[in-house]
């Protein structure tokens, strides 16, 4: 019963008579009502029930927007009434509910969608909505409005949804070439335009934001079309279909007549007088007595003690699973009118549509599951074209290695999700099955190009079959769908899909691999594991007789190298240049490394691993002067020997690697090793060899009846080649399979099954002969086989003592027998970091038992059934699902350590649930806590003390040592904006962390005095609304933070013009910079952000100090103290160039390493343009301020990039004294392209000599030559 106010709201809208409609005054209000009437409903849509048993869509609804549809309002309010009432009943109740109560409102509303359905397929509504689309499209984007864009994608919506309502077979009843509920809507849609007005879409380059939107609608509408029968629409039937519909009638003509048969051989010649009860000799009762037969004597053939029994009840999770296609053919003239569809649709739409698609599906501009979409289309309009008239070049854009690379991710990342996600499975088998079927039609256009009479497409489809037969995953695709194949998830179509396409790609490659012997395809490289090495045993641990006869034997190989016997290795390096640690700390590292060569008896390698080290560390003659002789070597070696080194506990070593190898597997994709190998296709078609694969076959030909020829050529293909080329037809030695094959044999159309029927007999005949060899064969009928189990079939059996079982295999008595079914039982379900058998050789009283023992005696004992049930679970690995409470813990400690050198390695350590590194970094990212997994790197600490207290110094100077730059080279780079602009994509990531230094900068100490320098700046060019807006924002984000207690980056959103524009300023973007606001990182994002890292008391502080300066004497003042500040800077900076060029060991060293930095130096053109080609090498020109001074050709030594930090020390090095021009060249080593050039030229200003100070000339940002 309808609701009063619901009713009332009804009666509002108006009233219907014959053909007119009257609405009320208060329609449009009513509809608005309606709508807040659906908003609030409960969870069995109630209010939408109601609506649809008072018909208020057929009555009032579409009535309205046919007859009133010059009224804007109104019309967009029916339109968005509309898209509510028909949204698919499945979104409404979010999934099929359980409950037998909310399964009933779920199938009333289904109900009520298919009366909806039928409702719509009237031309005059879709004439409305076609013309009211058309009128949009006029619309320039200049002219459209946000609402005409929002009615366009309604009126899309309501066009899907009436699509996508399902039809009811038991209510249409209809056959096939009769017209259901969905062909009249079709065909009202083309009565009304409204298909080409789809096309225009689906091709215009301006309307690319519906592509989905399109793609959805077309998928819907040939939702119940076949494309190979759709394309034959209209034509005269092929010879092929001819001869396969005379097949069908003969092969029931041939059933009908052996029933017949049947029937008059029961019958039998005359009445049968015998009904009675009688005994039957020789079949036993229950009571161990014949049985007693109440049936006539004509129906004793067909006797049975399972007659009568009741049949039990099959699971509902072990059912086969259920197909949900249903193909029916439409009436001819909407086929006819859906193949010029297609046509058209391929020659104007498909290529720029689908590029468009599969670039939202990339970008992630599309909805989940949309790729599904995309996969649909493929397969279906490329089979249409294959059919109807073959054209490459109308599906050239899914016909690519991307394509199939696409759609083996697709079908990986379904299969995967089918096996976790056990309660969907059946919803990921469905989209599973149509990547299959476009990966099918893939491999049909290449077989069809590879067939083409045109010489380049033969070429194309040679390549693109080298790359996919290269690939290993394209091979092993079809072989891990068939290992992991599962009746109860995947109906049997999915299977024949399955099975046509192993039979295509079979045939390719083997067709490619016939005369062929150079085709190298990658394989796994078998990862064996290395014997661990037995530790050496430290000098400590040896005597001093032991040590003196290494030592005689070591002397005598020394000898050997003296004299020429024993070469020496020559790719010995003393250091391993990828640790971390810098090489000069890895000195002591090669002493050990020295020692181990000695104790473990090689000479020569410890003496050249001494000479290299000689040469990479010769400070302080740790490894000897560089003038040795051989003698004196050895003696250096001895001491090495006997030397008591200290070395690093064993164990923190392992420790650190398998750390180490956690890392790098888990934070990257771990890759399969592979190499490049000569393919082997015998080798290829042994691995279907399996029963795994087998017995999905055999599941398929149980329906040899229903299968078309094809798929049962397929089969008995694939059959063939494992039990007649591979000389394997002992796998198909199995019960089943001859009762099948008993089947086909008995059945009265064999002669149509010519094929099957001569296998059949090929293996039956084989095992025939097999078992007057072997009188076991017929009890091997009970069991699939595998490969061992074969051999053993046609070659005998082994005796025990011929087992592979070793003999030396360890032997248990009975007592530890018994021991250990006691601790496994006792421990069994113990939880914790510990598996059972940890818990077992802790306490087992035989301590040289080894894990692999303990486990291989528990299969033997059946204790467990396989060993993989023991082995260790790999911690973090299994924990998929974060809970609230976790989320909320690992934001806590994120905001706890955010500040710390390790955050991850911080967070890893107090987290209470211990995961993975990966998954926690992927979780930060996905929270929104952090934008870039590096932002969570450990923080390396190489800076020195002195270059950190340098750089604040200048910072609180008002010179920004980060950036490189001061106030008066920011004006200067203003003018000189288009050097910058190149640069401006490249430095977008190093000015996220500059942002996130100066927020962190800004902590601790007073602002900069550049930040009122420049709002002063801004205030004067009219920008103190926007100052006020930063303001206002920066104090409700510390207010935020203040409440909720967490730091997040805030977007800086400018709603009004004015704050648009100032975004843009550059002037005003100096100012973001300076305290702390970063701008958008990558394309993803589109705003400026508070960075994360600023407290609540600095966010505070720089609202208080972006206050709206007056006058310009403050200004002034500024300057002056500036300048003041800047001249102490200079003289504190000469001091301590002094200072570090005073000499610490005397003028001769001091000399000696002037004349080698010269000799550095110098050098020849050639290896001067080698290094500027190998460096990236920038030059800058200098002039300097006194005209009479003498020409300073200086080149500077390396300097140290760490990040976006440059550390100019000892810049200059006096080369020559006397010339005339004033002008100075400085060399760049290794010019970081991240770094703005204003960052270079502000630090090169502060440069100074004792003479004065450096000003910049002119800057080169693309120079390569040879310096002079």
């Amino acid at each position: 019963m309808m609701n009063c106010e619901l009713l009332a709201t009804c009666s509002a809208l108006g009233y219907l008579e014959g053909d007119n409609y009257h609405k009320e005054p208060d329609c449009l209000e009513s509809i608005k009502d309606l709508i807040r009437y659906l908003r609030h409903e409960d969870e069995t849509r109630d209010i939408r029930q109601q609506l649809g048993a008072a018909q208020i869509l057929q009555n009032d609804l579409l009535p309205i927007i046919a007859q009133y549809p010059q009224e804007k309002a109104l019309y967009e309010a029916v339109i968005r009434l509309l898209v509510n009432l028909t949204q698919p009943a499945l979104l409404c109740f979010g999934k099929v509910p359980d409950n037998p109560t909310s399964r009933h409102h779920f199938m009333q509303a289904v109900t009520y969608l298919q009366r909806y359905k039928e409702a719509f397929a009237d031309e005059k509504v879709f004439g409305v909505l076609s013309e009211k689309l058309y009128h949009l499209l006029q619309l320039d984007w200049e002219q459209r409005q946000e609402e005409d864009n929002l009615l366009i994608e309604r009126i899309l919506l309501l066009v899907r949804n009436v699509l996508h309502v399902p039809h009811d077979p038991e209510e249409e009843k209809n056959i096939d070439d009769d017209a259901s509920v969905h062909d009249k809507v079709l065909w009202a849609m083309h009565m009304s335009g409204m298909d080409d007005l789809i096309k225009f879409l689906a091709t215009s380059q301006e309307e690319q934001q519906w592509a989905m939107h399109i793609l959805e609608i077309i998928s819907l509408m040939f939702r119940d079309q076949k494309p190979d029968q759709l394309a034959t629409t209209g034509q005269a039937k092929t010879v092929k279909e001819k001869e396969d519909e005379s097949r069908e009638l003969e092969i029931l003509k041939q059933r009908e007549l052996a029933a017949k048969k049947k029937r008059t051989f029961e019958r039998g010649t005359r009445h049968s007088r015998f009904g009675g009860t009688y005994l039957i000799q020789g079949l036993k009762s229950i009571a161990d007595r014949d049985v007693v037969c109440h049936m006539g004597v004509h129906k004793l053939k067909n006797y049975s003690h399972d007659c009568g029994k009741k049949i039990n009840r099959v699971p509902k999770r072990k059912q086969a699973a259920k197909e949900v296609e249903s193909k029916r053919r439409s009436a001819l003239n909407v086929r006819l009118f859906l193949k010029e569809f297609c046509v058209d649709f391929l020659e104007n739409c498909y290529n720029r549509l689908m590029y468009v698609v599969k670039d939202n599906l990339i970008r992630e501009k599309a909805q989940q599951f949309d790729e599904t979409y995309y996969l649909w289309a493929m397969s279906f309009f490329m089979e249409f074209n294959r059919v109807h008239r073959f054209c490459p070049e109308l599906v050239s854009e899914t016909v690519s290695i991307r394509a199939f690379h696409f759609v083996e991710r697709n079908i990986t990342n379904y299969y995967e999700m089918m096996l976790t996600d056990k309660a969907a499975a059946s919803s990921w088998s469905r989209r599973m099955h149509l990547a299959l079927k476009a990966y099918q039609e893939l491999l049909n256009t290449i077989n069809e190009m590879d067939h083409s009479k045109d010489g380049n497409l033969r070429e194309s489809a040679r390549v693109i079959k080298c790359n996919i037969f290269y690939i290993m995953e394209f091979r092993e695709l079809f072989l891990t769908l068939f290992r992991k194949y599962d009746a109860t998830k995947q109906p049997k179509s999915f299977l024949k899909d399955l099975i046509e396409t192993t039979h295509l790609f079979i045939r390719m490659i083997e067709k490619f691999c016939k005369g062929k012997n150079n085709l190298f395809v990658q394989k796994k490289k078998p990862k064996r594991k290395k014997p661990k090495a037995k530790p050496l045993a430290s000098t400590s641990e040896k005597s001093q007789e032991e040590l003196e006869e290494m030592w005689k034997l070591t002397l005598e190989q020394l000898d050997k190298c003296a004299e020429g016997q024993e070469p020496l290795p020559d790719d010995v390096v003393p250091f391993d240049a990828a640790l971390e640690v810098p090489v000069e700390e890895q000195r002591a590292e090669a002493m050990i490394r020295i020692q181990d060569a000695l104790l473990a008896g090689k000479a020569a390698e410890a003496l050249v691993l001494l000479r290299a080290a000689r040469e990479v560390w010769p400070e302080g003659d740790v490894f000897g002067s560089s003038d040795l002789r051989l003698e004196d070597e050895s003696q250096l070696l001895r001491r090495v020997l006997f030397a008591k080194l200290l070395r690093q506990p064993a164990v923190e070593g392992e420790e650190a690697d398998e750390f180490r190898d956690e890392e790098i597997e888990e934070e990257e994709t771990e890759s399969v090793r592979v190499r490049e190998s000569e393919f082997n296709f015998p080798d290829y078609l042994k691995r279907f060899a399996n029963a795994g694969v087998v017995k999905p076959y055999i599941l398929l030909l149980k329906d040899y009846r229903q299968n078309s020829v094809h798929t049962n050529h397929c089969i008995v293909k694939m059959l063939h080649r494992v039990a007649y080329n591979l000389k394997m037809d002992t796998l198909l030695y199995q019960l089943s399979v001859f009762h099948l094959f008993n089947h086909i044999l008995e059945d009265p159309a064999a002669s149509s099954y010519q094929e099957l029927v001569k296998f059949c007999k090929y293996v039956l005949s084989r095992f025939f002969t097999l078992a007057a060899e072997n009188s076991k064969a017929y009890v091997e009928l009970l069991f699939w086989k595998n490969i061992a189990t074969i051999r053993e079939m046609t070659e005998g059996y082994r005796r025990d003592d011929q087992s592979g079982e070793s003999k030396n295999a360890p032997t248990w008595s009975s007592e530890e027998e018994e021991e250990l079914e006691t601790l496994y039982l006792r421990f069994k379900g113990e939880q914790g970091d510990k598996d059972v058998i940890d818990h077992i050789m802790e306490h087992i009283k035989n301590d040289l038992r080894t894990r692999k023992q303990i486990a291989a005696k528990l299969v033997q004992m059946n204790l467990v059934d396989s060993v993989r049930e023991l082995k260790r679970v790999k911690k973090g690995t299994k924990i998929v699902l974060w809970r609230e409470e976790q989320e909320m813990e690992l934001e806590t400690l994120f905001v706890k350590f955010r500040g710390s050198d390790d955050v991850l390695g911080n967070i890893m350590k107090h987290i209470t649930v211990k995961r993975s590194r990966a998954r926690i970094i992927e979780k930060l990212i996905s929270m929104g806590l952090v934008s870039d997994r590096k932002e969570l790197y450990k923080k390396r600490r190489k800076l020195t003390k002195a270059t950190n207290q340098e750089e604040d110094f200048l910072n609180d100077l008002g010179y920004d040592a980060v950036h490189g730059s001061s106030e008066s080279e920011d004006e200067l780079d203003e003018g000189d904006s288009s050097e910058d602009e190149r640069g401006e994509l490249m430095i977008k990531s190093s000015s996220r962390c500059a942002a996130e230094r100066d927020g962190r900068k800004l902590g601790g100490s007073e602002p900069e005095p550049a930040i009122p320098r420049l709002c002063c700046k801004l205030q004067q060019q009219g920008l103190s609304g926007p100052l006020q807006w930063l303001q206002n924002c920066l104090n409700r984000t510390a207010d935020k933070r203040e409440d909720d207690g967490i730091s997040i980056a805030v977007p800086l959103v400018p709603l009004s013009e004015e704050n648009e524009d100032a975004m843009g300023h550059e002037v005003f973007q100096k100012l973001l910079k300076k305290i702390g606001i970063r701008p958008p990182a990558d394309e993803q994002e589109s705003f400026w952000r508070i960075s994360a890292n600023l407290k609540v008391q600095q966010l505070r502080k720089i609202a208080s100090v972006i206050a709206l300066q007056e006058g310009g004497e403050a200004m002034e003042q500024d300057e002056f103290v500036r300048a003041e500040q800047r001249s102490e800077v200079l003289r504190a900076l000469v001091m301590a160039r002094e200072r570090n060029a005073t000499p610490t060991k005397g003028d001769d060293e001091s000399e000696e390493r002037t004349n080698r930095a010269h000799e550095s130096t110098s050098g020849s053109d050639s290896d001067t343009k080698r290094q500027v080609m190998n460096n990236n090498l920038l030059v800058c020109k200098l002039q300097y301020t006194e005209p009479d001074s003498a020409m300073w050709n200086g080149k500077a030594t390396e300097e140290k990039v760490i990040g976006t930090r440059v550390r100019f020390l000892a810049w200059v090095s006096v080369c020559a004294e006397s010339a005339r021009s004033p002008r100075v060249t400085l060399q760049v080593l290794r010019f970081p392209p991240t770094v703005r050039k204003t960052r270079w030229l502000g630090a090169l200003t502060m440069l100074n000599s004792p003479e004065g100070v450096w000003r910049l000339g002119d800057f080169h940002s693309n120079f390569i030559a040879v310096l002079t």
